[in-house]
């Protein structure tokens, strides 16, 4: 009698790769000992390949695990078509791992496949996997040309448009460049397209994570959701834990309104500047020419990419260059989050007020200037709507200019009602750190959280009907401006982060800035976080945990002056890649891995005979063969379920053992599976061994004596049923 041990299971995994988020921001990033504090380069790209490094399929940037088992890797390669301008080419290969029994894709509507290898086509338009091939590829056009308007900042959440728009501004109106111009572009000589995106549909026996990397054959450069054809000069600096790159075309040189170090610096400062979580490893900037009948003055598209029209100025309230930076910062409307009518306003709102904001605080204008800009919202058609409902908006441009003013306001109440504890950039880390749609309701929540009634009251007033409040003068600005609030600082507690109830350890490791370790998929994450207020004031602590830019969990405890105290953030990885969390100035490299990335080499048991409920020690040899750390719960498996839990933590190349106490408790053969490993061991009432000592017994009658003992313990297990 054998039990064997079901050992195939199949999840079927369907994951969404829209346009605008399966991209990867990315690039070389050079070491640099200042920290940032003098940009590189510039580098010229003016042939060959321009690479991104890979991302997870959650469009947040993420190197690559190596030759782990558990990420399917996906190459983007997009090629400039010269003689056939308004088009483009894409390329994507896939490297399959071994989990992964079934692949299909689905394309957008607009792509035209011209050729395919290991895919074939259903009869529903989608591209199956043949499994002929371990490496299946398929070769599209796009076309590339876009123009109109391309309405509101959406993080690329969903197949199709997700932009943040940038309009200029005149007299303290918002004018759209252009009109019906282009968004997206394609000359012959030079181009800024969007990365064609695409659905992946997987069949697999453990969990897989998604990654890809996106390349230009030829010259260009690539953020991973936008790229750019053409010769370019590119210039990057790391700033406050991302690498900003300003991306100038050649056909963009003499149409810059500033030096590229002044745009880079100025981008740079404002990241440091506006501490409102959502950060990515890397921002995109290309620097378009100006030379062509743009719609908008600029757009950000996925999740940190953006172009601005070169000859935009720097000395402006409407400085688009800043404007498209914070649609960057705005996690809150990425995947699987977003906002309502009621709040959709917010989106460029945010985006014109803090764009101002830091241009004069940068002394790149004076107040008189963000002053007139901002009254702007005080006038008709703007004023006459409600921000909240924009049916009542006769003008698309309601939300630019009569929100800067409003959100604003909201802004000085906070600071008056709090002395300065919270701002508005306190709300704005709140809602990324938020999950699912931000309603009207729960964006005044907030408000009211943070400032008390009194400030929900005015957003009320000023958010939902056509009341619109009147621009404060300099000497208001400073009465609620310069109020200082406490000063905290933050970082990691320990070394080790916490999941499924093990220490899993950090480790320094080549290559990755701070420190580094392996945890379980689908388990929840403790991460502790020290908060210490180093001011002679007390004040609101905002300790938040980022994971590829996003925040997570956040904490907002009351310290004294002086105080210190510590707390747990959570974060629960849901598929395999690698991740970098930050809390405070720190970094984590947190690679998430699958039972499949620690390899069972050996199982042993002993004994291999046992009587009833006599115990048998499994013994597993585990490697890591990967070039990264491995992490799992393993259990071994009988005809019963699994066996205990046993977390692995394991270095590159790295070897250990496991092992588990089993008991049978009737007669039979049974197997136990760990893994790719399997034994069996027999268990029965008298061994055979001790029946060849008893007198009288040879082998035959041995063997006759242990049938009828098989068979009676079977008769009496069913008369007992």
């Amino acid at each position: 009698m054998k039990h064997l041990v079901p050992v195939l299971l199949i999840a079927i995994l369907v994951v969404s790769l829209p346009a605008g988020v399966a991209g990867a921001a990315g690039g070389t990033v050079t070491d640099s000992s200042d920290h940032g504090v003098a940009p590189t380069g510039p580098t010229q790209a003016t042939g060959g390949a321009s690479d991104v490094p890979i991302r997870n399929h959650l469009g947040a940037p993420a190197a690559s695990i190596g030759g782990s088992d558990d990420v399917l890797h996906r190459t983007t390669t997009l090629r400039q078509l010269p003689d056939r301008p308004g088009e483009f080419e894409t390329e994507k290969t896939f490297d399959v791992p071994d989990p992964v029994v079934s692949l299909e894709i689905d394309l957008e509507s607009r792509a035209t496949v011209v050729g395919a290898e290991g895919f074939e086509e259903t009869a529903d338009g989608t591209y199956r996997w043949t499994e002929v091939v371990d490496e299946p590829s398929i070769r599209f056009t796009m076309p590339a040309n876009r123009t109109g308007d391309v309405g509101h900042h959406a993080g690329g959440s969903a197949v199709g448009d997700g932009f943040g728009v940038s309009t200029f501004s005149h007299g303290g109106e918002s004018a759209a460049r252009g009109g019906d111009g282009y968004t997206f572009v394609e000359t012959g000589e030079w181009g800024i397209v969007r990365v064609p995106g695409i659905s992946v549909s997987l069949q697999q026996t453990s969990s897989v994570g998604v990654d890809e990397t996106v390349r230009i054959d030829g010259p260009g450069a690539t953020g991973g959701d936008l790229a750019f054809f053409g010769e370019v000069s590119e210039y990057e600096r790391p700033v406050a834990g991302e690498t900003i790159r300003l991306v100038v075309p050649e056909a963009a040189e003499a149409d810059l309104a500033a030096a590229p170090e002044t745009i880079l610096e100025t981008l740079a400062w404002g990241s440091e500047r506006l501490d409102v979580g959502a950060r990515s490893d890397d921002v995109f900037v290309v620097a378009v020419p100006a030379d062509l009948e743009w719609g908008p003055q600029g757009v950000q598209y996925g999740d940190s990419d953006a172009w601005v029209v070169a000859d935009s100025p720097l000395e402006h309230p409407a400085n688009v260059w800043l404007h498209e930076y914070v649609h960057v910062r705005q996690g809150y409307t990425g995947d699987d989050v977003g906002t309502t009518s009621e709040t959709q306003w917010l989106v460029e709102a945010q985006a014109e007020y803090y764009a101002a904001t830091l241009a004069f605080e940068k002394g790149l204008i004076e107040f008189d200037e963000f002053s007139r800009f901002l009254a702007g919202g005080e006038r008709s058609p703007y004023a006459d709507a409600a921000l909240a409902d924009p049916d009542t908006w006769t003008d698309d441009r309601t939300d630019y200019v009569k929100g800067r003013l409003v959100y604003g306001e909201l802004d000085r109440q906070l600071r008056l009602a709090t002395d300065g504890d919270r701002t508005a950039e306190d709300v704005f880390r709140v809602l990324n750190a938020g999950e699912g749609t931000l309603t009207g309701e729960a964006y005044l929540e907030l408000l009211e959280q943070a400032g008390g009634e009194t400030v929900r009251s005015a957003a009320e007033r000023y958010v939902r009907s056509d009341e619109t409040p009147t621009m404060w003068s300099q000497a208001d600005h400073a009465a609620a401006f310069d109020l200082q609030g406490a000063t905290f600082e933050y970082g990691l507690d320990g070394d080790a982060l916490a999941a499924g109830g093990e220490l899993w350890p950090l480790t320094e490791r080549d290559g990755h800035d701070g420190k580094t370790t392996a945890v379980p998929v689908d388990e929840p994450v403790s991460v502790p976080v020290r908060l210490d207020n180093v001011g002679d004031r007390d004040g609101t602590a905002d300790a938040t945990l980022e994971v590829d830019g996003r925040v997570v969990d956040y904490t907002q405890p009351h310290l004294e002056a002086g105080e210190e105290e510590t707390a747990n953030l959570t974060w629960t990885p849901d598929e395999p890649g690698e991740y970098t969390l930050r809390i405070g100035d720190e970094t984590v490299t947190v690679f998430v891995r699958s039972d499949a990335s620690v390899h069972v080499a050996d199982l042993d048991l002993e004994p291999t005979e046992v009587r009833p409920d006599e115990p048998v020690t499994a013994t597993a040899t585990v490697e890591n063969p990967d070039e990264v750390p491995a992490a799992a719960v393993l259990e071994f498996r009988t005809h019963e379920g699994g066996v205990g839990d046993h977390p692995v933590f394991l270095e590159p190349g790295e070897t250990a053992t496991i092992t588990e106490e089993l008991l049978f408790d009737a007669d039979g053969e049974y197997e136990v599976v760990i893994g790719e490993q399997s034994a069996t061991v027999v268990v029965q009432t008298t061994p055979p061994a001790e029946l060849e000592q008893v007198p009288g017994f040879g082998l035959a009658a041995a063997v006759l004596a242990l049938s009828v003992a098989l068979v009676a313990a079977r008769i009496d297990r069913a008369r007992r049923r």
